[in-house]
């Protein structure tokens, strides 16, 4: 049996104390565009392909090159339409590969957060000094970029080492989405610094849905709306926070957006929404409710 790596601590969601949003709303509402780039013919790495056929493979980097082209303005019209703000998974080498498109997110004042260098390149067996490069260059290249400093951390391709979150932490990211475990904010256990687990969604994140459940865009929209009408009721008790992650290649596709685009606008245009960047709930959760859960956990996250 594998140990528990003891990250956060076990609270139950009914018996928690209250979380409260700004005004007054039940649900803080985010929106998660993963805005990558994926290699043709990437570094190899001993424990992971990039792609299941042999290299190099161009179907699926260039299906994942449609979203930057094409499929990621259409995202953005909805979004603009339903007057939502953006966070940013961002692979970072995207800033020198593509800085129109880097200038786009600036001038609607989205968020940015480190989603690795690359896509195609894991933290799979990395040492430590390895790993550091990759946080440092996620926050100088953002900063040089975008004029921001990285709040948030989405691991490339999902892929960690049992340090990561010590030195996310280090270095003064303030929150991880690479933890499913929770529809709130929570603290993570870290030996320096302050970080918390960001909800972020598998279960409405595009790719799941369409690549692994197979779903229509209308069954995507549904599921849309009733993840968020479940946790927008429940958030009358205590506030809650709805995320829905998102990959143009996918989404932007013509067939699909208008679907998505219903989905968000129905959120955007109830009551009780805090339409939100993931950083702004992250700095509402550490000012009013980050102590009292330490507090609650024992004097630890």
């Amino acid at each position: 049996m594998k140990r528990d790596p003891g990250l956060y601590s076990f609270d139950l969601y009914r018996d928690r104390p209250k979380i409260t949003w700004p005004n007054g709303a039940q649900i803080a509402l985010w929106v998660a565009p993963n805005i990558e780039f994926y290699e043709l013919h990437p570094p190899a790495n001993p424990q992971r392909r990039p792609w299941p056929r042999p290299l190099p493979d161009i179907v699926p980097y260039a299906h994942r090159d449609y979203g930057n082209r094409a499929g990621l303005w259409r995202m953005m019209q909805a979004m603009d339409d339903c007057g939502m703000r953006g966070s940013i998974s961002l692979s970072v080498a995207l800033c020198d590969h593509h800085p129109e498109i880097i200038e786009a997110c600036r001038q609607r004042d989205w968020e940015f957060f480190s989603h690795g260098i690359y896509n195609t390149r894991y933290c799979y067996g990395m040492s430590e000094a390895q790993e550091r490069a990759i946080i440092e260059d996620s926050i100088e290249t953002v900063e040089r970029a975008a004029g921001a400093r990285i709040a948030g951390w989405l691991a490339p391709a999902l892929t960690h080492t049992e340090r990561t979150m010590d030195l996310i932490a280090e270095y003064g990211v303030r929150y991880t989405c690479d933890l499913f475990q929770d529809d709130q904010p929570q603290p993570v256990r870290v030996k320096s610094g302050r970080l918390i687990s960001m909800p972020y969604s598998l279960e409405i994140n595009d790719v799941i849905c369409y690549n692994s459940y197979g779903q229509t865009p209308r069954q995507y929209g549904d599921l849309i709306r009733r993840q968020f009408d479940r946790l927008h009721a429940e958030g009358a008790e205590s506030g809650t926070v709805m995320c829905i992650p998102l990959h143009p290649f996918l989404v932007g596709q013509p067939h699909r957006i208008e679907a998505f685009h219903r989905a968000l606008e129905y959120c955007c245009t109830r009551s009780g929404v805090w339409k939100a960047t993931a950083v702004e709930i992250c700095d509402h959760y550490l000012e009013h409710h980050y102590d009292d859960a330490v507090a609650r956990a024992g004097g630890s996250a």
